[in-house]
Protein backbone atom coordinates (compact mmCIF):
# COMPACT_ATOMS: atom_id res chain seq x y z
CA UNK A 1 0.00 0.00 0.00
CA UNK A 2 1.40 3.37 -1.00
CA UNK A 3 0.34 7.00 -1.20
CA UNK A 4 1.22 10.52 -0.08
CA UNK A 5 1.52 11.37 3.58
CA UNK A 6 -1.76 11.81 5.50
CA UNK A 7 -3.90 9.83 3.04
CA UNK A 8 -4.91 7.35 5.75
CA UNK A 9 -2.56 4.46 4.99
CA UNK A 10 -1.98 3.58 8.66
CA UNK A 11 -5.68 3.38 9.50
CA UNK A 12 -6.45 1.25 6.45
CA UNK A 13 -3.47 -1.00 7.20
CA UNK A 14 -4.75 -1.63 10.72
CA UNK A 15 -8.20 -2.46 9.37
CA UNK A 16 -6.80 -4.85 6.79
CA UNK A 17 -4.46 -6.49 9.28
CA UNK A 18 -7.36 -7.09 11.66
CA UNK A 19 -9.61 -8.47 8.93
CA UNK A 20 -6.95 -10.61 7.25
CA UNK A 21 -4.99 -11.86 10.29
CA UNK A 22 -2.06 -9.78 9.15
CA UNK A 23 0.96 -7.87 10.33
CA UNK A 24 2.21 -4.50 9.08
CA UNK A 25 5.61 -4.04 7.45
CA UNK A 26 6.83 -0.46 7.22
CA UNK A 27 7.88 0.69 3.74
CA UNK A 28 8.52 4.35 4.58
CA UNK A 29 12.24 5.13 4.46
CA UNK A 30 12.05 7.83 7.13
CA UNK A 31 10.12 5.65 9.59
CA UNK A 32 13.06 3.25 9.68
CA UNK A 33 14.80 5.81 11.89
CA UNK A 34 14.50 5.96 15.66
CA UNK A 35 13.30 9.25 17.09
CA UNK A 36 11.74 10.62 13.91
CA UNK A 37 8.18 10.14 15.09
CA UNK A 38 6.31 13.42 14.67
CA UNK A 39 7.66 14.47 11.29
CA UNK A 40 7.01 11.04 9.82
CA UNK A 41 3.63 10.51 11.55
CA UNK A 42 4.86 7.19 12.92
CA UNK A 43 1.94 5.39 14.54
CA UNK A 44 2.53 5.15 18.32
CA UNK A 45 2.54 1.66 19.85
CA UNK A 46 -0.59 2.57 21.82
CA UNK A 47 -2.50 3.19 18.58
CA UNK A 48 -1.50 -0.02 16.77
CA UNK A 49 -4.48 -1.99 18.09
CA UNK A 50 -2.23 -4.88 19.04
CA UNK A 51 -1.21 -5.43 15.41
CA UNK A 52 2.50 -6.31 15.12
CA UNK A 53 4.52 -3.76 13.13
CA UNK A 54 7.89 -4.52 11.56
CA UNK A 55 10.85 -2.39 10.38
CA UNK A 56 10.05 0.66 12.47
CA UNK A 57 12.84 2.29 14.52
CA UNK A 58 15.55 -0.03 13.18
CA UNK A 59 18.16 2.60 12.26
CA UNK A 60 19.98 5.35 14.14
CA UNK A 61 19.96 8.77 12.51
CA UNK A 62 23.71 8.37 11.90
CA UNK A 63 23.08 5.35 9.66
CA UNK A 64 22.18 5.56 5.97
CA UNK A 65 19.07 3.75 4.80
CA UNK A 66 19.80 1.28 2.02
CA UNK A 67 17.10 -0.03 -0.30
CA UNK A 68 19.10 -3.23 -0.83
CA UNK A 69 19.30 -3.88 2.93
CA UNK A 70 15.63 -3.02 3.34
CA UNK A 71 14.71 -5.43 0.54
CA UNK A 72 16.52 -8.33 2.25
CA UNK A 73 14.95 -7.66 5.64
CA UNK A 74 11.44 -7.01 4.37
CA UNK A 75 11.35 -10.07 2.12
CA UNK A 76 12.55 -12.25 5.00
CA UNK A 77 9.68 -10.97 7.15
CA UNK A 78 7.16 -11.45 4.33
CA UNK A 79 8.26 -15.04 3.80
CA UNK A 80 8.17 -15.79 7.54
CA UNK A 81 4.63 -14.41 7.81
CA UNK A 82 3.43 -16.30 4.74
CA UNK A 83 4.91 -19.53 6.09
CA UNK A 84 2.98 -18.94 9.32
CA UNK A 85 -0.26 -18.40 7.39
CA UNK A 86 -0.41 -14.69 8.17
CA UNK A 87 -0.95 -11.79 5.76
CA UNK A 88 1.89 -9.29 5.28
CA UNK A 89 0.63 -5.71 4.83
CA UNK A 90 3.38 -3.58 3.28
CA UNK A 91 2.69 0.10 3.97
CA UNK A 92 4.55 3.29 3.20
CA UNK A 93 5.10 6.34 1.11
CA UNK A 94 8.46 5.27 -0.35
CA UNK A 95 7.51 3.76 -3.70
CA UNK A 96 10.96 2.32 -4.35
CA UNK A 97 10.85 0.48 -1.02
CA UNK A 98 7.49 -1.10 -1.87
CA UNK A 99 8.74 -1.98 -5.35
CA UNK A 100 11.94 -3.51 -3.97
CA UNK A 101 9.90 -6.12 -2.11
CA UNK A 102 7.23 -7.07 -4.62
CA UNK A 103 8.94 -6.49 -7.98
CA UNK A 104 11.77 -8.41 -9.62
CA UNK A 105 14.26 -5.71 -8.72
CA UNK A 106 17.97 -6.21 -8.07
CA UNK A 107 20.39 -3.89 -6.29
CA UNK A 108 23.96 -4.62 -7.40
CA UNK A 109 26.71 -3.65 -4.99
CA UNK A 110 29.11 -0.76 -5.37
CA UNK A 111 32.86 -0.46 -5.89
CA UNK A 112 34.44 2.70 -4.45
CA UNK A 113 37.35 2.57 -6.92
CA UNK A 114 35.10 2.29 -9.98
CA UNK A 115 32.68 4.88 -8.62
CA UNK A 116 35.50 7.30 -7.80
CA UNK A 117 37.04 6.99 -11.26
CA UNK A 118 33.70 7.56 -12.98
CA UNK A 119 32.84 10.52 -10.75
CA UNK A 120 36.21 12.10 -11.56
CA UNK A 121 35.50 11.62 -15.26
CA UNK A 122 32.03 13.10 -14.76
CA UNK A 123 33.55 16.20 -13.19
CA UNK A 124 36.10 16.66 -15.96
CA UNK A 125 34.34 15.46 -19.12
CA UNK A 126 30.68 16.06 -18.25
CA UNK A 127 27.62 13.82 -18.11
CA UNK A 128 26.91 13.91 -21.85
CA UNK A 129 30.19 12.15 -22.62
CA UNK A 130 29.44 9.41 -20.09
CA UNK A 131 25.88 9.15 -21.37
CA UNK A 132 27.17 8.52 -24.89
CA UNK A 133 29.28 5.65 -23.53
CA UNK A 134 26.25 4.28 -21.70
CA UNK A 135 24.20 4.46 -24.91
CA UNK A 136 26.82 2.32 -26.67
CA UNK A 137 26.96 -0.24 -23.84
CA UNK A 138 23.30 -0.35 -22.82
CA UNK A 139 20.85 1.49 -25.09
CA UNK A 140 17.86 0.50 -22.94
CA UNK A 141 19.36 2.07 -19.83
CA UNK A 142 20.50 5.17 -21.71
CA UNK A 143 16.98 5.74 -23.05
CA UNK A 144 15.58 5.77 -19.51
CA UNK A 145 18.23 8.08 -17.99
CA UNK A 146 18.47 11.76 -18.90
CA UNK A 147 21.91 12.77 -20.22
CA UNK A 148 21.95 15.53 -17.60
CA UNK A 149 21.51 13.08 -14.70
CA UNK A 150 25.19 12.47 -14.04
CA UNK A 151 24.62 10.56 -10.81
CA UNK A 152 22.39 8.00 -12.51
CA UNK A 153 24.70 7.71 -15.52
CA UNK A 154 27.67 7.03 -13.24
CA UNK A 155 25.68 4.41 -11.33
CA UNK A 156 24.65 2.66 -14.56
CA UNK A 157 28.23 2.54 -15.84
CA UNK A 158 29.44 1.33 -12.44
CA UNK A 159 26.96 -1.57 -12.44
CA UNK A 160 27.88 -2.54 -16.00
CA UNK A 161 31.58 -2.63 -15.14
CA UNK A 162 30.98 -4.37 -11.82
CA UNK A 163 28.59 -7.09 -13.00
CA UNK A 164 29.42 -7.48 -16.68
CA UNK A 165 25.71 -7.17 -17.42
CA UNK A 166 23.59 -4.31 -18.74
CA UNK A 167 22.34 -1.91 -16.08
CA UNK A 168 18.85 -2.44 -17.52
CA UNK A 169 19.05 -6.06 -16.31
CA UNK A 170 18.67 -4.78 -12.74
CA UNK A 171 15.59 -2.70 -13.54
CA UNK A 172 12.08 -3.96 -12.63
CA UNK A 173 10.83 -6.67 -14.97
CA UNK A 174 7.19 -6.24 -16.08
CA UNK A 175 5.00 -9.05 -14.88
CA UNK A 176 2.91 -10.21 -11.96
CA UNK A 177 3.90 -8.87 -8.55
CA UNK A 178 6.00 -11.12 -6.33
CA UNK A 179 3.99 -13.12 -3.77
CA UNK A 180 0.79 -12.46 -5.75
CA UNK A 181 0.57 -9.08 -4.06
CA UNK A 182 -2.46 -6.81 -4.36
CA UNK A 183 -1.39 -3.19 -4.85
CA UNK A 184 -3.39 -0.42 -3.16
CA UNK A 185 -2.74 3.26 -3.82
CA UNK A 186 -4.36 5.98 -1.73
CA UNK A 187 -4.88 9.63 -2.57
CA UNK A 188 -6.94 12.57 -1.36
CA UNK A 189 -7.85 16.03 -2.55
CA UNK A 190 -4.81 18.32 -1.99
CA UNK A 191 -6.80 20.70 0.24
CA UNK A 192 -7.92 17.79 2.43
CA UNK A 193 -4.34 16.50 2.62
CA UNK A 194 -3.08 19.93 3.70
CA UNK A 195 -5.69 20.07 6.44
CA UNK A 196 -4.79 16.59 7.71
CA UNK A 197 -1.07 17.38 7.72
CA UNK A 198 -1.67 20.64 9.61
CA UNK A 199 -3.70 18.80 12.25
CA UNK A 200 -0.71 16.59 12.99
CA UNK A 201 1.23 19.51 14.42
CA UNK A 202 4.92 19.06 15.15
CA UNK A 203 7.78 21.52 14.72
Amino acid sequence: MAGPTATGKSDLALGLATALDGEVINADAMQLYRGMDIGTAKLPVTERAGVPHHLLDVLDVTETASVAAYQRRARAIVETLLAAGRTPILVGGSGLYVSSVIDDLEFPGTDPAIRGRLETELATAGSSVLHERLAALDPAAASSILPSNGRRVVRALEVIELTGRPFSASMPVPGPARYGAVLVGLDRDPAALDERVNRRGGP
